[in-house]
């Protein structure tokens, strides 16, 4: 009997110890979930206020004028993402192979993922102020080519990181499987390890372009930014982060709707490539 009385005392304080951990993390998500709520309804808000044909048509406008665009800021934008996506994934998806098929033990491996988990919770600043010193000092002018290097660079961690972690998750069993039928460790990789885990790279790539797609800091110092359409990556170049960064903090009302406009393209843009990295990943698991 005393024995069944200890043992029903230890159940009823386990359950009160986890309905007050149950309770404690309800707090922290729906508190979360506020912050969040507020963020999205604000952009929405007041972003669809700034939404127009001329923010798809239109430049950047001049100080207190009516109407304007944000075309070219949103062309250079594109042509920055893609390109150092263009730099970034091969370079994170070969970095991310020799990790997990070459060097799982090999001491310079060690060294690779050491400095890439750096690179991974580095602040994009310091990227930005370091392609500033090693390219925009030595060329005397700001430069989207500079721009492009920083974003690929903020990329590249973050795809090695996917790429190594994918691979690794494919089963040892069908590795020694090819070996035994003597296929090469290339075509290995190739047929079996990269085929099995596309997704989860793909996946990969997506959130790492959702990543640099807002990065601002960076692009103060390399890219930078101007008023007119230009695709000219060996001159400054417009950029949505900058503009918005330019316009929300001006005095002028229309430069603060258009910055609005910029923060809600962007972050559709966010939110559709972690919904399409989120249904590619479920696909991959299914």
């Amino acid at each position: 009997m005393r024995d069944e009385a200890m043992a029903v005392r230890l159940q009823a304080r386990r359950r009160l110890k986890n309905r007050i951990a149950i309770i404690i993390s309800m707090i922290a998500v729906i508190f979360g979930l506020v912050w969040l709520a507020w963020i999205l309804y604000s952009t929405f808000t007041k972003g669809v206020g700034g939404l127009s044909w001329d923010v798809f048509t239109q430049m950047t406008p001049p100080p207190n004028t009516e109407g304007g665009g944000l075309a070219n800021a949103m062309m250079g934008s594109f042509l920055l993402i893609t390109i150092a996506t263009f730099i970034g994934t091969p370079l994170g998806i070969l970095s991310g192979i020799y990790l997990a098929e070459y060097g799982r033990k090999n001491w310079l491996a060690n060294v690779i993922r050491f400095i890439n988990d750096v690179l991974l919770s580095a602040p994009s600043i310091i990227i930005g102020l370091f392609v500033y010193m090693v390219m925009i000092v030595p060329m005397g002018h700001f430069s989207g080519w500079a721009g492009i290097v920083a974003l690929a660079l903020i990329q590249l961690p973050i795809i090695v990181r996917t790429t190594e972690n994918m691979l690794l998750l494919v089963p040892n069993n069908l590795r020694e499987a090819a070996y035994a039928l003597g296929t090469p460790r290339w075509r290995m990789i190739l047929k079996i390890t990269l085929k099995a885990s596309v997704s989860g790279i793909v996946t990969g790539v997506l959130l790492a372009i959702a990543r640099i797609a807002g990065e601002t800091a960076p692009l103060l110092f390399t890219a930078l930014s101007n008023q007119f359409w230009s695709t000219d990556l060996n001159a400054p170049i417009a950029n949505l982060p900058v503009t918005i960064f330019k316009f929300a903090m001006s005095p002028f009302k229309e430069w603060q709707e258009l910055a609005w406009a910029g923060v809600l393209l962007i972050t559709l843009f966010v939110l559709f490539l972690n919904i399409l990295a989120r249904v590619l990943f479920s696909q991959k698991k299914g």
